[in-house]
């Protein structure tokens, strides 16, 4: 689902909400979740999962295309953990 999906889709279930006014609401949800991502807070949503941003550290590597040896700079990378309630809802949906 793309974000734009998701937008219709909230707001067919919402139809008092405009399609632009939930397109502002949906960006300011996830520009907000960057944002603490960023400040490397910790985000839980309970009963979806949680999001963390981890630093990944600094490793040698290698081009594919020349096979030259670089090296690839530390970075933060978010991870998301899935909780047991969707985990469970999920199965309930696929086991059907």
């Amino acid at each position: 689902m793309t974000k734009s999906e998701l937008i219709d889709e909230l707001t067919a279930q919402t139809p008092e909400i405009s399609r632009r006014d939930m397109e502002i609401i949906v960006n300011a949800v996830f520009d907000t979740m960057t944002l603490s991502l960023a400040q490397h807070d910790r985000i839980e949503i309970r009963g979806f999962g949680s999001f963390i941003a981890k630093q990944r550290g600094a490793r040698a590597a290698r081009n594919p295309r020349t096979g030259e040896k670089v090296t690839v700079p530390k970075k933060w990378v978010p991870f998301f953990n899935v909780g047991k309630e969707l985990r469970e809802r999920i199965n309930k949906i696929i086991a059907r």
